[in-house]
């Protein structure tokens, strides 16, 4: 009888397995078709592309496809903007979506947590164009805004104000889907180590602190890496949608996908985009490795791999 049981548990986990597995079939044949396959793609960044020629046919001109991106201002500039917004939005966004995740646990088994939840994580729904209009409800010079000002500001004519605006944009379209993230791994706390705090007096800041933070940390380093691995990945609908491709605005908002969007689009020239992308990736991939490195010196437990 015990041989009997063991095999009908042996069978059930097979079709656990077999069933997960299938479950994970779409990723992984989305992961081979436009992630693995399109690798060899990447050829056309080292040759000067004719489509009659085909990938592997067309001339082979080395690092020629490169030297845009470094031969003029604006592409200094969009590599800086590039690095420093998406800078300021992973530090920015891991800080407010911890502090908006630790409030929701607090009210996690309360009636309005639902409602909480909903008007968080709405905003991520939302497409870069409507938000584009939104913002431009607030801020041109007949908006929202101007018209609490004594004196009005002129945003779309300000590059000055662009970190900052596209900064409160990204937080306020993306919190949401972070506090999944984070309120996933809070929930999954020893609430025991809770109590025992709350019988030694600890406040709830403290408790954050001493209990809540060091056992996400894990969590908030993975998601840290993978967001510093994008770091060069600008989205391409903030950046161009909201504030509305206002060249005046360049100096603050043009970032690398803008800039070769249209570069794309004026010169044409499509070895020259996959050069661009490539560069991007071998950045991205780089500072993963040396961040995961750095983790890994600190503590061997909290790197990615």
């Amino acid at each position: 009888m015990a041989a009997v049981a063991k095999s009908r548990r042996a069978s059930a986990s097979r079709k656990r397995t077999i069933v997960l597995l299938l479950m994970c079939l779409p990723a992984l044949l989305w992961l081979l078709v436009f992630k693995y396959a399109t690798l060899a793609g990447s050829w056309i960044a080292f040759t000067n592309f004719r489509p009659r020629l085909g990938i592997f046919g067309s001339e082979f001109v080395g690092l020629r496809n490169f030297e845009f991106l470094f031969a003029s201002a604006a592409a200094l500039n969009a590599s800086r903007n590039t690095i420093l917004l998406n800078g300021l939005f992973i530090v920015g966004s891991t800080i407010f979506t911890l502090f908006i995740s630790a409030l929701m646990f607090d009210v996690f088994r309360s009636r309005l947590a639902k409602y909480y939840q909903t008007t968080f994580l709405f905003p991520f729904f939302i497409s870069w164009v409507i938000v584009s209009y939104f913002v431009f409800g607030f801020l041109s010079s007949n908006g929202i805004i101007n018209g609490l000002l004594s004196q009005p500001i002129e945003f779309y004519q300000n590059p000055a104000w662009w970190p900052l605006i596209l900064l409160i944009v990204v937080l306020w379209k993306t919190t949401g889907w972070g506090t999944l993230i984070y309120l996933a791994g809070m929930l999954a706390i020893n609430p025991q180590l809770y109590e025992a705090s709350r019988v030694d007096g600890a406040s709830k800041v403290q408790q954050f602190f001493t209990i809540t933070l060091p056992l996400i940390m894990p969590l908030v380093i993975i998601q840290f890496l993978l967001s510093l691995a994008n770091i060069f990945n600008a989205d391409f609908g903030l950046f161009y949608q909201v504030p509305l491709n206002q060249a005046l605005l360049y100096e603050s908002t043009d970032v690398l996908d803008t800039f070769i969007y249209r570069a794309l689009v004026q010169v044409g020239n499509v070895s020259m985009s996959a050069a661009a992308d490539l560069y991007k990736s071998v950045i991205g991939f780089v500072l993963v490795i040396l961040a995961n490195w750095v983790v890994r010196r600190i503590d061997p437990d909290k790197a990615l791999f």
